[in-house]
This record gives structure tokens, C-alpha cells and sequence, in this order.
């Protein structure tokens, strides 16, 4: 396949300091060189890399290797955290997988800090780990439905800076992703649940109740990207409104992280020869 893109990922969706997320077009494909048909093909090419590559981590933590990488996926309602999981992630071998959807805090974890949780869930070495919300519902919806103090808040966004530090030093790399949806679609897409018998689970009533803050949402969104993109958990926005780019956006990210590893094979720990001939005596 020819080059899709002319500038990568991880490049033209990170995030600056001064991030305005009505200056990014949720239509949009920054920096992708293609149409949707094209884009479906690029996601089908990038698997065969990505399965490859999650494989080397794997192996590597077989061989003592202590790193990891961990997708953190931010988005409204309907924005398409799953379809992510499924068609990205899923392409690889799901023993080398850690998913964790993050809902309402239960009464235990309550009692702990807001980080409790969330350092219990985190991926093993060899692992990719999957956040379905994360962390950052207690700096989004905190701060929307004034769950907590605004000081309370204001402190949590230096806590995930000294958290995620803290992971990142550990040897787990850190892709943060906004999947960024425009109001107008993701209308389209509940009205859809309604409309067909296959999709009415995923309907939430609660989902219109959000709908009614959508500005205050983006407002704590915004927020939260600029006090927590960082040198070593940056934030990337990716826009949603095409499916299709949205997912091989992440998978392209995800195949940057898994590369800025320079994994290679482990090396045999046992006489090769000697064992061939093992075998075939065998």
C-alpha cells in the first residue's frame, strides 16, 4: 500500500498548551493521505503490524522484560471507545490484552483515593492495557455535576501528572486519546439506538441529560488537556466523526508506541543446535 500519511499521528493530533477544541473539526483526518475505502484498508494493513509488535512485548516479558503500554481512551457518549476496542485492539491476540471499562465508583472504592482504582487496573509487563474511561471521569464529570470542591478538583489535575509519571517511569508507556465528537453526530448516532431493535441496549436516557452540558463538557475537557498533556502521557484528539479515521488513527498510535520500544525477539536461552538434535532423536 502506498503512504497514508503525511504527517503522523502522533504528531499532528498531539495536543499544545493552548489547545481550543472548537478549532479541530470532528470531520476532520489530519494528516491521513485517503478517503474512508482507503482508510479501512490502511486499518486491515496496520493489524498485521500491530499483532506483530504486541507479540515482541509479550515475548519480552517472558524474558524478564519489564515493559507495557497503556491506551487511555477519553470520549462523550456514543464517540466510539468500542469500535476502538474491537477493531483495533482486537486484532491482536487477547492473552496479551488487559481491558478495564471504569463505571461509577462502588462503595469501596470510594473509601480509597480516586487513584486507588484506577493503580489496581493497571497493565502487567508484556501487556497492552485498555481504559474505557479512566482517571479522568473524576476531572470531567467531577467538575460538570460538582461532585466535588472546585479545590478538590484543581489538586487532581497535579495527582495524574505525579501518577502518570510515576507509571511512565515504571516502563509503561502512556497513549492518552480524546476521541473528539461533534454534538450534531453523536445526536446522529443515538438516534440511531433508537431506531433499530439491535442497538437498543446501548441506549442510556441519562445520555440526553449530558447532552444538555455539552459546552460545560467541553469546557472540562479543555481544561484537562492542557494541565495534564505532558512530555511522558501527552494527549492526543482524535477526531470521531468518521469512524474510520478514528480507528486508524489510534491503531497508528498504538504501532508509534509499540515501536518507540525497539523490541526485538528474545534471544534462545538454550543450545539450538542441541536441541535439533534432540528432537529429531525425539
Amino acid at each position: 500500500m502506498a503512504k497514508t500519511w503525511k504527517t503522523e499521528p502522533a504528531e499532528s493530533l498531539r495536543v499544545g498548551a493552548d489547545v481550543r477544541l472548537a478549532d479541530i473539526d470532528p470531520g476532520s483526518t489530519p494528516g491521513f493521505d485517503g478517503d474512508k475505502k482507503y482508510g479501512r484498508q490502511a486499518l486491515e494493513s496496520g493489524a498485521e503490524q500491530l499483532s506483530e509488535l504486541q507479540e515482541k512485548l509479550f515475548a519480552d516479558s517472558r524474558a524478564g522484560g519489564g515493559k507495557s503500554v497503556l491506551l487511555v481512551l477519553q470520549a462523550m457518549d456514543t464517540a466510539g471507545k468500542g469500535g476502538i476496542v474491537r477493531h483495533v485492539v482486537g486484532a491482536v491476540d487477547p492473552q496479551g490484552v488487559a481491558h478495564h471499562a471504569f463505571k461509577r465508583p462502588t462503595e469501596e472504592e470510594l473509601a480509597h483515593d480516586f487513584l486507588w482504582r484506577v493503580r489496581n487496573q493497571l497493565p502487567d509487563a508484556g501487556m497492552i492495557g485498555v481504559f474505557d474511561r479512566s482517571h479522568y471521569e473524576d476531572v470531567l464529570i467531577g467538575r460538570v455535576r460538582s461532585l466535588v470542591a472546585p479545590e478538590v478538583i484543581e489538586s487532581r489535575y497535579d495527582d495524574i501528572n505525579a501518577f502518570e509519571a510515576e507509571v511512565a517511569a515504571s516502563g509503561t508507556t502512556i497513549v492518552k486519546v480524546m476521541l473528539h465528537i461533534s454534538s450534531d453526530e453523536q445526536k446522529a448516532r443515538l438516534g440511531e439506538r433508537l431506531e433499530r431493535p439491535d442497538k437498543f441496549w446501548k441506549y442510556n436516557p441519562g445520555d440526553v441529560d449530558e447532552r444538555l452540558v455539552w459546552n460545560d463538557y467541553q469546557e472540562a475537557y479543555e481544561i484537562a488537556l492542557r494541565k495534564t498533556s505532558t512530555e511522558v502521557a501527552p494527549w492526543f484528539v482524535v477526531p470521531a466523526d468518521k469512524k474510520w479515521f478514528a480507528r486508524v488513527a489510534v491503531q497508528r498510535l498504538l504501532i508509534g508506541a509499540l515501536r518507540g520500544l525497539d523490541l526485538g525477539w528474545p534471544a534462545a536461552d538454550f543450545d539450538i543446535e542441541t536441541e535439533k538434535v534432540r528432537l529429531a532423536t525425539s
